[in-house]
């Protein structure tokens, strides 16, 4: 197998580029790194001659050529035995027949062994998992906070901080959210009341909703779920949020529930990695995900900038996601689960503290937020892709990969640029982690992709904001709204989360995916795409 080593560029800008020591646009202080980054616009790719047309086709015969190799070289041989066989004539071909002799204790080994390596291939195979279906919380209209609203606030509660208001105001000119996101109900009082009663019944409202949506779609019953995984970062109360739905909905008292918290956004691809591993141990069996991020105890009220980003960005959403390993499911299942991979950076200690719960000066607590995030995120991202390429590339961009390699390494061709694999030829559909504008722009360039491949992730930031481990789903929804999702197409989801992590799912689209008639983009599908200036003056 090619061992996959991005060698040469960085899959993100070096750290210097991204946090200089004074802003090259207004020469501030390098703390505001983060305002700019958002800003940050992607260079104009010049034109290159391994683009014409000539060479496009050249390239596309040389995929075909190797993706198909096994199948060309048998098509000769298949018909070079077809003709053999016709020469010989009906005769000469039953003279061939009685002249074979079967003795009966080798046709008893013979089928001895071929059912028993038949046996050993199929109870050795990994189950096939399905994604049945999976709905997403739609906040109501009083929880939507415009732009207006949020500042309004914001210079209330830091009337002593201008310098925090002005720092605030540019980061959300910058976010690349909309005016349609939605805050919870603790965090619409002057000043904020984060109490446990509201984190209670914020939790309750998104979990419930997005449970009840999932069991009106699928007919399915609480009492036939044999497994529940919950996950929520910050808010992990005792009982869990876990032991909530279960009581809520009456569920089995033999049922197998786990609650992660701490995981940060990626922990929704998390719950996925241990439903796949719970579902290959237990037959027959149905499992529920909720991911989730109870926004109420995350309201930082100091001024601290480092820790007002996550104010201005993170948003109210949840997700229940229905898997199966049930054989008989798989016909009306929409998706099938294909690739889990997962990349922890967490030994690096700049990766382990770049994003951490902490006290302020004040002892306010709240969500830090490094300099290093962006370089950490691409690091992490590297590793990732590095997993995830031999898994899913076609030949073609494996062995290109190698040759590029083998050219520079051995014989010493240094002026050979380094290849960056397509993988526009291995998915149809990407889902970015809807974290920030600057994080699905990093993720556009380094990995080549067009706007339309990262269409999902603006619109549901934009709509949406971000909702942490649920944002993915959002996503995937809008791609179905849109009347994009078609059978055998392949799904790449990618998420980031505190630790630091960078994880990946891969899916394969089971059968056409009509537009659904519910659903988060209901209202609103016809409007998007939207244009998303870089700077919404406010």
């Amino acid at each position: 197998m090619v061992q996959w080593a991005f060698i040469s560029t960085p899959a993100f800008p070096p750290k210097s580029s991204l946090i200089p020591s004074r802003c090259r646009k207004c020469s501030s202080p390098g703390s505001q790194w983060l305002t700019h980054s958002l800003t940050a616009k992607m260079p104009q790719a010049s034109p290159e001659f391994s683009s014409s047309v000539k060479l496009k086709y050249v390239k596309l015969g040389y995929q075909y050529l190797v993706n198909h190799i096994l199948t060309l070289l048998l098509i000769p041989i298949m018909v070079g035995v077809l003709i053999e066989v016709l020469r010989l004539g009906p005769d000469e071909i039953l003279n061939l027949w009685n002249s074979l002799h079967f003795d009966l204790v080798q046709i008893l080994c013979s089928s001895f062994l071929i059912i028993f390596a038949a046996t050993v291939y199929f109870m050795s195979k990994p189950r096939s998992i399905y994604l049945v279906d999976y709905a997403c919380y739609k906040p109501p209209v009083m929880f939507r906070v415009p732009f207006a609203t949020f500042m309004e606030h914001a210079r209330l509660v830091l009337s002593s901080q201008p310098k925090s208001v002005e720092f605030v105001t540019r980061i959300l000119e910058r976010s690349g959210l909309g005016e349609e996101t939605c805050l919870p109900a603790a965090t619409h009082y002057i000043p904020p009341r984060p109490t446990m009663e509201a984190a209670r019944d914020e939790a309750q409202l998104v979990i419930f909703s997005a449970m009840d949506s999932l069991l009106n779609k699928t007919g399915l019953k609480p009492k036939d779920i044999d497994i529940l995984i919950v996950n929520c970062s910050i808010f992990s109360p005792t009982p869990s949020l876990s032991a909530m739905v279960i009581n809520k909905y009456k569920m089995r008292s033999n049922i197998k529930s786990f609650n992660l918290s701490g995981m940060g956004c990626s922990a929704g691809l998390i719950s996925i990695d241990l439903a796949r591993d719970l579902l290959q141990v237990h037959p027959n069996s149905n499992a529920v995900v909720v991911s989730t991020e109870i926004i109420t105890p995350n309201c930082y009220q100091g001024n601290q900038r480092a820790m007002l980003v996550p104010n201005c960005l993170f948003r109210m959403g949840g997700a229940a996601i229905l898997l199966t390993n049930r054989r008989w499911e798989s016909r009306q299942a929409k998706y099938r689960l294909v690739h889990v991979v997962r990349t922890h950076k967490g030994a690096d200690d700049k990766a382990y503290r770049c994003v951490m719960e902490e006290e302020d000066p004040e002892g306010k607590v709240g969500i830090s937020l490094s300099k290093d995030l962006m370089v950490i995120a691409g690091e992490a991202l590297k590793s990732n892709i590095t997993t995830t390429g031999p898994l899913v590339l076609p030949a073609s961009e494996q062995l290109l990969f190698l040759f590029t390699l083998i050219g520079r390494k051995i014989f010493n061709y240094q002026n050979w640029k380094p290849y960056i694999p397509d993988f526009k030829l291995a998915f149809e559909h990407f889902c970015i982690h809807a974290g920030g504008r600057a994080v699905i722009d990093e993720l556009q360039k380094n990995l080549q992709l067009s706007p339309e491949h990262v269409e999902a992730s603006r619109m549901a930031l934009h709509r949406f904001g971000n909702t942490s481990s649920s944002s993915l789903w959002y996503e995937l929804s809008y791609i179905e709204a849109k009347g994009r999702m078609k059978k055998g197409d392949r799904i790449w989801q990618i998420a980031f989360g505190s630790g630091f992590k960078c994880n990946s799912a891969i899916w394969k689209c089971n059968r056409n995916i009509e537009p659904p008639t519910d659903g988060p983009w209901l209202d609103c599908i016809h409007r998007y795409p939207v244009h998303i200036p870089e700077v919404v003056k406010l």
